[in-house]
């Protein structure tokens, strides 16, 4: 079987070994890929946003299935264009996919649903946000309503914050901005939780934590994300029925009332307050990195699972895992979130000896001339799997100490709350 993956960052780069590893997979392309998908798959470099030369790319080389990594492209609706032209495709389409493109239409979903999820109030310009403020309580969160990488979202302490975030929302910092977001603060633990989708059935597919913050102790700016453990130590039988019956449930009934199914992967992140799921937000793919955390887990063949949803049987398939706890530091170039400098060589690759519960996922990097170098915020994500976090994270820390790059920065503490607990 060939196989597309649409991407380029670390989550892309887990597909393309996850893949890899399956008998029934022959070829992979990755479109556009990094450094490290073309030592496993064939990068093709092929704008993802223009659908008409992905599409002929994809008939020319007899794809049989198109994988979508990137939430850009789903919002767009690439998975109902190459599906109206009979390429079978991986993924969520437009209107589905509102469910992480819209937080507004997430939001309206949950009120319609009964879903647990923070107090909210809709906004449509700066004056009505405001108004609003003058009699909130703080802390509050302000969000955009569209696509930001994992960005958009403001904690305020105070009036100030929130009408500086109110400001830079409508004055375009994550596009064009109509409505934004006031949500109440919750205060738990965030939780990621993910399911599989055929449309019909669906499976649990893992759990993890993210860390977002840029430095440790979770301060400073929110970023794409610097590690993720797997599973979360919130999980719990217990928990997960909640979140099934009251948050995943309604969601996928939800959207087959608006005359449309969900297919593909579904993310939905959670803040857990005493063992009860509120839901914050929902992503229509794998997380990144909490993809590199949760597929190396995985001993049910990927490529069986994905075909499994294409033919609507994934309750065929009983899908396994392993009981490591896997943990994921993300490596990224200094400055990161704010300015960075690009096309820095990371030398020492090459000299890496990985054990088989080992793992470097390429996130922005590039190959020119022969040379791997840095071609985004995150670049590389260390990944290692043992039988408890802290072995895992010291493995982790150890290799990127290893790499000695002078041009990362990186957090030390992923997981400290599972770890130091």
């Amino acid at each position: 079987m060939k196989v597309g993956i649409i991407g380029s960052g670390g989550r892309e780069h887990a597909l393309c070994y996850s893949l890899r590893k399956s008998q029934k997979i022959k070829k992979i392309y990755c479109i556009p890929g990094n450094a490290g998908t073309s030592e496993i798959a064939t990068n093709v470099n092929l704008e993802i946003e223009n659908f008409e030369k992905l599409k002929n790319f994809i008939k020319e080389k007899k794809i049989e299935l198109v994988i979508i990594g990137p939430e850009k492209p789903l919002s767009e609706g690439i998975v109902d264009y190459l599906e109206k032209n009979q390429i079978k495709v991986f993924g969520p389409n437009k209107i589905a996919s509102q469910l992480e493109s819209s937080k507004i239409f997430t939001k309206n979903l949950c009120k319609n649903y009964k879903i647990p999820t923070a107090n909210f109030k809709i906004v449509n310009d700066k004056n009505e946000a405001y108004q609003f403020l003058n009699n909130c309580r703080y802390p509050l969160v302000v969000k955009a309503d569209g696509l930001a990488a994992g960005k958009g979202v403001y904690i305020c302490d105070d009036k100030n914050q929130s009408i500086k975030a109110v400001d830079e929302i409508f004055d375009g910092k994550f596009g064009k901005a109509e409505k934004l977001l006031i949500e109440e603060f919750l205060k738990g633990e965030e939780m990621s939780f993910f399911i599989i989708s055929d449309g019909e059935n669906y499976k649990t597919f893992g759990t993890a934590q993210d860390h977002k913050r840029v430095f440790e102790g979770d301060k400073g700016m929110n970023t794409g994300g610097m590690g993720a453990y797997s599973p979360s130590r919130l999980e719990n039988k217990e928990l997960e029925k909640k979140i099934l019956q009251k948050i995943i449930e309604p969601t996928l009934k939800g959207l087959k009332e608006l005359k449309t199914k969900f297919k593909g992967f579904l993310y939905a992140g959670l803040m857990v307050i005493e063992n009860e799921p509120f839901l914050i937000e929902y992503n229509v793919r794998m997380g990144d990195p909490e993809c590199q955390t949760i597929l190396p887990k995985l001993k049910t063949d990927f490529a069986e699972i994905l075909i499994a949803v294409l033919n609507k049987k994934l309750n065929a398939i009983n899908i396994e895992w392993d009981n490591y706890k896997s943990l994921c530091v993300v490596l990224c170039s200094k400055g990161y979130p704010k300015k960075y400098i690009n096309e820095i060589e990371i030398k020492n690759l090459e000299k890496f000896d990985l054990s088989e519960n080992q793992f470097i996922f390429h996130a922005g990097t590039k190959k020119e001339n022969n040379k791997i170098i840095s071609n985004g915020g995150r670049v590389l994500n260390f990944v290692t799997k043992s039988q408890n976090f802290k072995v895992s994270r010291d493995q982790a820390l150890n290799l990127i100490k290893k790499l000695n790059w002078s041009n990362g920065y990186y957090r030390k503490d992923i997981g400290y709350k599972v770890i130091n607990k």
